[in-house]
């Protein structure tokens, strides 16, 4: 949009992601989305954009994290971690923050997006040590769980205090933990919201966080997370700084943007979508009926291949089951990641996942979001996603921080439009995964029986009717917030990809 320079304007209070300004006579109305046009109320002006095309490809080959400007405890965690130096979005985000800048870092999956955040956090808190210095929004529990990890260990040296507030654990607990002002506070939108609703002690704890954080944050800006966010940004101060990572643009982003209060600094290491250099990513074109044989065959040559473990994505939790029993039939250890399953339960599947006690884990896209295992040598998309955005997700799996990696995507008859949407987004085309036809198919009677068994098992363990409850439950939770059809769903999702 174009803006004069010093032009300024005033963020809705109830909604401040950024800070507020000098309010000008009658601002104009933002040209912003649909679910952000009621929270924001004008249009903000210019802010600092720098993006890879305007940076020297070796400028960073000197730098220190000593010369970003971060203490000399700091310096050396990250020596001791085998951080040896910055990454870009790192030598270019942290000095901003230091400086008291609110920042956008738009960055490829793995390019040590976290650091780049918590890292001046640490620095800033290790000044002025009080709870609850940070506030952490992200969308997953389980990314949560691994945010708090490595703010855990980045901080290791001052005796770090950290809560994690998500869905699924003991509400009694989480209040107890925010109650004692713990030093960072790493949560979900919707489990923060309630904790913050049904106990008045404790929208006072967050009256003196100096950071807010979006991870992940295309996703946290979603429509669906609007009602949360709101009730979050209440509870927090007007002086704060304000950080959003994502590893992909949205139109959400770009008008918050817009309506930077205090000129955010705006790094973005790629235009558009993009993936890895160091990522192979490869197709598989068969009948949607021999997936299943297709997967066993892919799985069977791990070993000779070199990969360590595997990440396979399906499109819904009763796939996620299915074919976790199908490969547990077939002697195949596997863990299974589905929002069916307690926090517990997915806890410990991810545990026994990044431990190596198995290889192989089969999750839905609450896997695909920020999850860093240095293992993980291959992703199968065995169900295509809908929308570009959700394939840059789950194959930034692998191939992180200059590693190498595999993806192999599973295409049907009915996936050859969404394919080809990506590959427009990517700028190339896929390579085909080459595969002999006869030696897949002899395992074929073999697979369809662990099918039918495995069919056979989630009938008798009620998994069919447990799912249409919580379908009915979840159709009447989008019922109270006005989005009641899958239509409804759908435009939302398609307004937030680009």
């Amino acid at each position: 949009m174009n803006q004069e320079e010093g032009e300024v304007g005033l963020v809705d209070e109830s909604f401040p992601l950024f800070s507020k300004t000098t309010k000008p006579p009658k601002p104009s109305k933002p040209k912003s989305p649909e679910n952000l046009e009621k929270a924001l109320d004008s249009q903000i002006p210019c802010f600092e954009k720098v993006t890879e095309s305007d940076v020297n490809p070796n400028s960073t080959s000197t730098t220190t994290f000593a010369e970003l400007g971060i203490a000399e405890w700091a310096v050396q965690t990250c020596k001791e971690l085998g951080m040896r130096k910055p990454t870009r979005v790192q030598t270019h985000c942290i000095p901003k923050i230091l400086a008291g800048r609110d920042v956008l870092g738009i960055a490829q999956t793995g390019s040590g997006k976290t650091a780049a955040f918590a890292l001046p956090i640490l620095h800033r808190l290790a000044e002025d040590p009080y709870g609850v210095f940070a506030l952490v929004v992200t969308p997953t529990r389980e990314l949560a769980y691994q945010l708090a990890e490595q703010f855990k260990a980045l901080g290791s040296c001052l005796h770090l205090r950290c809560s994690v507030v998500v869905g699924g654990m003991d509400v009694l607990t989480q209040t107890r933990s925010l109650m004692s002002r713990p030093h960072v506070v790493i949560a979900t939108p919707g489990r923060l919201k309630v904790l913050l609703a049904e106990n008045p002690d404790i929208p006072p704890v967050f009256s003196r966080t100096k950071f807010l954080v979006l991870d992940e944050a295309d996703r946290v800006l979603d429509v669906g997370f609007e009602e949360e966010l709101r009730a979050v940004f209440q509870c927090l101060p007007k002086n704060r700084q304000t950080l959003l990572f994502s590893a992909t643009m949205t139109s959400d982003l770009q008008t918050l943007l817009e309506l930077s209060a205090n000129k955010a600094y705006f790094y973005e290491a790629y235009e558009g979508f993009k993936t890895v250099d160091t990522l192979k990513q490869q197709y598989i074109f068969i009948p949607k009926n021999v997936k299943d044989v297709y997967l066993v065959h892919v799985l069977s040559k791990m070993e000779k291949m070199g990969i360590r473990s595997a990440m396979i994505f399906v499109s819904t939790c009763r796939s996620c089951h299915l074919l976790s029993l199908v490969l547990e039939e077939l002697h195949q250890e596997v863990a299974a990641l589905h929002s069916f399953k307690s926090q517990s339960l997915r806890l410990s599947a991810l545990h026994r996942f990044k431990s190596g006690q198995v290889s192989i884990l089969l999750a839905t896209d609450v896997a695909s979001r920020g999850l860093d295992i240095p293992t993980v040598d291959l992703v199968i998309n065995y169900d295509i996603p809908r929308y570009p955005r959700d394939y840059i997700h789950r194959v930034g799996r692998t191939a992180r921080a200059g590693r190498g990696g595999l993806a192999v995507s599973f295409i049907t008859q009915n996936d050859i439009n969404l394919i080809h949407e990506i590959e427009a987004v990517l700028g190339k085309e896929l390579e085909k995964y080459e595969c002999n036809e006869n030696e897949v198919l002899s395992d074929i009677t073999k697979v369809y029986k662990a099918k039918r068994v495995a069919t056979m098992k989630m009938v008798d363990d009620g998994f069919e009717e447990k799912a249409k409850e919580r379908k009915k439950q979840k159709l009447k939770t989008l019922a109270e917030k006005g989005l009641t059809t899958k239509k409804d769903k759908k435009r939302r999702r398609e307004k937030s990809a680009v």
